[in-house]
């Protein structure tokens, strides 16, 4: 919990700092720490109680100055140079900066000509016409302000799912000190692995004890222990078999005792979906049974509830993944045995959007390579961005060319040491409002393969963005479209575009389509997934990865793939290299 709410932190120092027209470096700095304590692998609470503040300055992105304000809130709580930059600019930046199109000088504009501190100033502002007259804004601005701001309040009280997991995982971690409890689960939405959850659901199974007073004793502890929980900011409820607490983050977490012997029937119930649930309440009526959380029941006897893949059996079903369980046809082929064998957490070769130092990234081509050999990858792709995004410092011909040499050196000494592995040289390319790549084909036509993605005229007519995309997937040199909707969960919605039309030339012109694991994006979302595979188009997981520890977040892309039914077949990434190497020289 402590990784986010500094990530947090430092990426509002780092806007503040821009705001205050400080040194760019400086913004840079605090930039870069957020993003290493944001994919984190580990606990920074652990970090420096094993090493205290030299431990600290290990973590990448981390000098002696970020490394004391650490271990100032690891110790106090908060940050007074955090707390001093609010107070001399009393603008809430995190909220403004949710909002798409307001980077920090567009917000220092705002507060210096209309005052505006908060999302309710700017909303007023924008409401009343008071935006559009400010240099550098105008009406479409003022417009799309408005725009966002719905957007944000559609989607507020969710949270990312990678967030609401590393919460459940610190959770866990507390538990383990509870040897009386026998198993403990996720449910509902978050292990469903849905893209964005209101709250989270937790499930405890114990033994019963040999008296009822004993087993009321036990549980009582349990929810002692739960309501006590570090970053417990309200108890909203608790009772024996359930109690519900609110956390510093504002997320809502529910927790549910049950004996050992309902504990399947428990984990299907309170998994979902609702309309799943329901589904599979039916099909046991149909067969004179009784299905609930305490089991499945032929009159008053018990039949299953142990586990859920009994449960599913008892009533005549195959055994539904989670991801899967939404009453969109899953329970009739269940029913007829004939789900597909969706693509399981080990399948994926190796990731084929990441970033380096090269530009954008954190990480060295060397160190992003390591991580792929440690997670067992065969092959890592190495993709920067190409010249047009000059926020990303994007690369032009030259550049990649030289970046080729560090890559063919690299490959040699992995080759000469025997090692199985290879380093791919590809490039995120622009597709341009015409539809035109912003890279010479000379030379795209030297790299291994080719991602393109739309990172910029996001507002498009539907027509115009559907032409665009498709001019440049006539492109022989494309291989990929990454995230091909464009939404960031949480900030904006998907751009207009006719998927169908996507599909057919994607299916016409031999074109992946990208499921991006990055948690703000998981594009495509589970509909696009189902309809691409049963157009027979290809797809790839990937991480968009900008510094190596983001690499982690590969295991959000195959939830979704999961969640769209895709199979190891229909993932490009799930072959050897050989294989991979054959299908992008086709």
């Amino acid at each position: 919990m402590k990784n986010k709410e500094l990530a947090q932190i430092f990426y509002e120092i780092s806007e503040y700092s821009e705001i205050k027209g400080e040194l760019v470096f400086k913004s840079i700095a605090y930039q870069k720490a957020a993003l290493s304590l944001d994919a984190l692998g580990e606990n920074v609470e652990d970090i420096y109680t094993r090493g205290g503040k030299k431990a600290l300055e290990k973590i990448p992105g981390v000098g002696k100055n970020i490394a004391e304000k650490i271990e100032e809130y690891l110790n106090k709580g908060k940050i007074k140079y955090y707390e001093d930059l609010k107070k001399k600019t009393p603008v809430k930046v995190y909220e403004l900066t949710r909002v798409e199109g307001l980077g920090p000088k567009r917000i220092k504009a705002l507060y210096q000509k209309l005052k505006i501190k908060n999302l309710k100033d700017l909303e007023k502002a924008a409401k009343s016409h008071k935006i559009s007259p400010v240099f550098g804004f105008g009406e479409k601005t003022e417009k799309n302000i408005l725009e966002s701001i719905e957007f944000l309040k559609r989607s507020k009280g969710r949270f990312l799912l990678c967030d609401a997991l590393s919460i459940v995982k610190e959770i866990e971690k507390h538990f383990q000190r509870l040897k009386k409890i026998q198993k403990m689960s996720v449910a509902g939405s978050v292990r469903r692995k849905k893209e964005t959850v209101g709250d989270v659901d937790l499930l405890v199974a114990i033994k019963e004890a040999k008296s009822a007073v004993l087993t009321k004793v036990l549980a009582n502890e349990i929810m002692d222990f739960f309501v006590n929980l570090p970053g417990r900011v309200k108890i909203l409820g608790k009772g024996l078999t359930k109690s519900s607490i609110k956390l510093k983050q504002g997320l809502n977490i529910d927790l549910r005792i049950v004996p050992e012997k309902s504990y399947g029937s428990a984990l299907q119930y309170f998994t979902g979906s609702k309309d799943h649930n329901i589904a599979t309440r039916k099909i046991a009526i149909s067969r004179g049974l009784k299905l609930n959380e305490y089991g499945v029941f032929r009159g008053e006897k018990r039949i299953a509830g142990r586990n859920e893949k009994e449960v599913y059996q008892a009533i005549g079903l195959s055994y539904i993944e989670p991801e899967m369980r939404e009453n969109q046809g899953e329970i009739e082929r269940a029913l007829e045995k004939s789900l597909p064998k969706v693509i399981s957490y080990q399948d994926i070769k190796g990731d084929l959007h990441c970033h380096s130092d090269w530009n954008g990234g954190v990480d060295s081509i060397a160190e992003m390579a390591q991580t792929a050999q440690n997670m067992g990858y065969e092959y890592i792709g190495i993709t920067d961005h190409t010249q047009f995004l000059k926020i990303e410092r994007g690369l032009n011909e030259k550049q990649l060319a030289q970046q080729r040499k560090e890559i063919d050196q690299l490959n040699k000494k992995f080759q000469n040491s025997g090692l199985e592995f290879q380093i791919l040289q590809g490039a995120e390319t622009n597709i341009l409002n015409d539809g035109s790549i912003d890279i010479k084909d000379e030379a795209l036509k030297k790299l291994d393969y080719v991602i393109a993605g739309v990172h910029s005229g996001l507002k498009m007519s539907k027509d115009k963005m559907t032409e665009r995309m498709i001019k440049a997937m006539k492109n022989p040199h494309i291989n990929i479209i990454s995230h091909p909707t464009g939404r960031i969960l949480k900030k904006r919605d998907e751009y207009e575009i006719d998927f169908d039309k996507i599909l057919k030339a994607a299916k016409e012109f031999n074109i992946i389509l990208e499921i991006n694991s990055c948690p703000e994006r998981l594009d495509l979302n589970g509909q696009n997934i189902r309809e691409a595979k049963k157009a027979g188009v290809k797809m790839v997981i990937n991480t968009d990865a900008h510094q190596k520890n983001h690499m982690c977040y590969m295991e959000f892309g195959i939830a979704q793939a999961r969640r769209g039914w895709a199979e190891e077949k229909d993932i490009i990434n799930t072959q050897h290299l050989k294989e991979l190497l054959k299908y992008f020289n086709r």
